[in-house]
């Protein structure tokens, strides 16, 4: 039976090399985040008539290992990690790809090889659009010369549509907000706030900016930070009292400094990649008030009522805002109630990113959606 006559998609999930390990690491609790089984959600698929095959890891000695990072460094993407999967590629009707690395390995493969079936192809974009001007001229040529035949383009931000319309006027693309596991909201009771106020900021994405959030807080007295980060060395906060880089070995340690938080404080250069989502999203899911910059076009996933956005690199207005939260304690439980009240199955959540994932490979193929 054909996938016409049977309206099954067989979706091929390429992502980066290492995530072929990604379950694994989610039973044994080394995955940190609120994640899923799959990479992403992704299998979610399944329940809507796909067929959901993920990229695998081809075991690498040295040498295989040093030619295919020196491919990608040339390159800008990893295409020796997409030939190894070049099989499950060709075999798929649709290919998801969660960033450009990926999706340009993709086309590169596409535009050698000039297969007889060449899957659909749905490439998300995360940081390219950011760093574009940061590229040397002949890999911007070839970014563009392969995006051009990309069957859609996704972004998870506003502006990063806006880029990618101005960039690739002629490729279609399209806004696909992201989301997290967000059945399991938790609710949390008020906590006594005073004498100590506790703070958390996670995460590793380049649109951090600790500088200004140290620079915030370490006068802050009866106020307490703790950062999960790689990108923060010990050494930067070392004479602050009360600053605390800490380091998570398991996911359970994650949870637990959700959850010892009673704030979380995202503080973002400018971007146009929705730089702190995911972190804000788990937040939330954890019932942690959220005070984040407003950049990255975070308030088309929140509005202000829902997390307290501030300025960027201000570091006076970042005190005044959590300040503000913090002798207002029905204004917290208020704002995390709403935030919550945004996510879910048809709202903010990995559910709702990938059925949006299946509509437009419906869409891409022909195929009439699927009658529950």
């Amino acid at each position: 039976m054909t996938t016409a006559e049977s309206n099954v998609i067989n979706v091929f999930v390429h992502l980066a090399y290492g995530r072929g390990s990604w379950n694994q690491r989610y039973e044994n609790g080394q995955l940190l985040g609120i994640n899923e089984p799959f990479p992403y959600g992704f299998h979610r698929a399944g329940m809507d008539n796909c067929r959901v095959v993920f990229a695998v890891d081809k075991a690498e000695n040295l040498v295989e290992k040093f030619l295919r990072l020196s491919v990608r460094a040339i390159l800008g993407f990893d295409f020796v990690h997409s030939w190894h999967n070049r099989k499950g590629i060709y075999d798929a009707d649709v290919i998801w790809t969660y960033t450009e690395s990926q999706n340009l390995a993709v086309l590169l493969l596409f535009l050698l090889t000039r297969p007889k079936h060449k899957p659909k192809l749905i490439a998300n974009i995360v940081w390219l659009f950011d760093r574009w001007r940061k590229f040397p001229a002949p890999n911007r040529w070839l970014f563009r010369k392969l995006l051009s035949k990309a069957d859609v383009i996704t972004v998870n931000c506003p502006a990063s549509l806006k880029a990618a319309r101005k960039l690739l006027p002629h490729v279609r693309s399209e806004l696909v907000l992201f989301g997290i596991k967000a059945e399991d909201m938790v609710r949390r009771q008020p906590r006594a706030l005073y004498p100590a106020i506790r703070l958390v900021s996670l995460g590793n994405d380049e649109g951090r900016d600790w500088q200004t959030l140290i620079d915030a807080v370490k006068t802050m007295e009866g106020y307490e930070l703790r950062i999960a980060s790689q990108k923060v060395n010990k050494k930067r906060v070392a004479r602050i009292k009360n600053i605390e880089i800490v380091k998570l070995r398991s996911n359970s340690e994650l949870l637990q400094l959700y959850e010892w938080a009673d704030m979380a404080v995202l503080v973002m250069k400018p971007n146009i990649h929705a730089s702190g989502i995911t972190v804000v999203e788990e937040a939330v899911v954890r019932g942690v008030p959220v005070v984040c910059s407003d950049s990255g076009d975070l308030n088309s996933y929140f509005s202000d009522a829902e997390v307290k956005y501030i300025p960027t690199q201000d570091a006076e207005a970042i005190r005044r805002a959590i300040r503000d939260l913090a002798a207002d304690g029905e204004a917290l439980r208020l704002q995390v109630e709403r935030a919550q009240a945004r996510m879910g199955p048809d709202g903010l959540s990995s559910h709702a990113y990938v059925k949006k994932h299946v509509e437009l490979s419906r869409e891409l193929l022909g195929i009439a959606a699927h009658a529950d």
